[in-house]
């Protein structure tokens, strides 16, 4: 399967299992040494929209969670490929969702994880300090290649808005994962809940379209 670009598709595919909706609906947070799996064969929970769309990513500076001061922009364009998604380390429901199938695919990676960069943006930067994200990264087991950043407000806003993730405030937060196999390539965009095994589909996918 090729990507075209700028086509746009829905498909319905397997999303999470009964009990991490569960989880979800009674807003309790898990990490990844804690929680199932994720069901390859669990029933559909609605249909996930692939999209391939052209971003300008912009030149916002963050921190990282090491403490370290950076550019958005040459984060992203150190030349591996990118996987993204928009996280708060209080979140009950969709991050723990979301950040559990990064570590799965992370760990699909195998020995190819570092070459991967996995970016993890908090968009609720004034509560998510680079300790606290420390800890949330190593609650899912995150390995060399994936980061977690957080900044100012100005700066997450401004980046979720150049991904058109922005929904006004935290709560209205979404599931949503974007890929870029290099710089200046379009994203892969999936708007809604994939498991590992498909998000990793996706990912070479993405690459074999190059």
């Amino acid at each position: 399967m090729r990507y075209p670009i700028f086509k746009k598709s829905t498909l319905t595919l397997p999303a999470a299992s009964l009990i991490m909706w569960a989880i979800m609906a009674c807003g309790t947070s898990m990490s990844a040494a804690a929680a199932p799996e994720m069901s390859e064969d669990a029933s559909a929970s609605g249909p996930v929209k692939v999209s391939v769309l052209r971003y300008s990513v912009p030149d916002v500076a963050l921190v990282r969670q090491d403490g370290r001061h950076v550019s958005l922009a040459a984060e992203m364009n150190d030349g591996r490929p990118v996987v993204l998604n928009f996280i708060f380390t209080s979140c009950g429901s969709i991050c723990p969702l979301m950040s559990q199938v990064f570590g799965q695919f992370q760990h699909k990676l195998g020995a190819q994880s570092a070459k991967v960069h996995l970016m993890s943006i908090s968009i609720d930067p004034e509560a998510d300090t680079p300790a606290k994200l420390r800890e949330y990264a190593h609650q899912f087991g995150a390995r060399a290649g994936w980061q977690h950043y957080t900044g100012t407000l100005q700066a997450s806003v401004e980046a979720q808005r150049a991904f058109d993730v922005y929904r006004g405030d935290k709560m209205s937060h979404r599931a949503v994962t974007l890929m870029r196999a290099a710089p200046g390539q379009p994203w892969v965009r999936l708007d809604g809940f994939v498991t590992p095994t498909q998000m990793m589909n996706h990912y070479r996918e993405m690459l074999a379209s190059r």
